[in-house]
């Protein structure tokens, strides 16, 4: 079964209408969601690569049009070290402690006595590797005689 997370769907009926009343909306005027994003892709300089790994120093990489991506990595490290700090407060730790099972969970039953099961194409293939071996032992013990 499958389920139509699309909160804005009707139906199939009006879904024609509302798609041609789309096509004819200005881009402004529709919702968000229904946007495009166009995606460049852009690649971070070989210099910035350095800088990050700790080869360079950051004055030789903030000249001209490397500061854009600079000042993009030093809003990530700052905003990750911001993170970093954050405690979980006490009440919040002590309810997810209090949540966990006191002991280890115990197997029910031991391994030798639990259910086996094997799917269609195991059995055909241990079928097939039976039959196999089954042939080369007759063709030896035939070659020893």
């Amino acid at each position: 079964m499958l389920d139509n997370l699309n909160a804005h769907d009707d139906g199939g009926a009006e879904r024609a209408d509302r798609t041609s009343e789309r096509a004819h909306r200005a881009p402004e005027s529709r919702p968000l969601a229904d946007r495009e994003v166009p995606l460049h892709r852009r690649t971070t300089p070989a210099a910035v690569h350095a800088w990050l790994d700790g080869e360079l120093p950051e004055s030789a990489v903030r000249r001209g049009e490397h500061a854009r991506d600079v000042e993009f990595w030093s809003r990530i490290t700052r905003a990750a070290e911001a993170r970093r700090e954050v405690r979980t407060p006490a009440h919040v730790q002590a309810a997810i402690m209090a949540a966990l099972p006191q002991s280890a969970p115990q197997v029910i039953s031991p391994w030798y006595r639990r259910e086996f099961v094997v799917s269609p194409l195991a059995a055909l293939g241990a079928a097939v590797g039976l039959v196999a071996l089954a042939t080369m032992v007759t063709a030896a013990i035939l070659r020893l005689r």
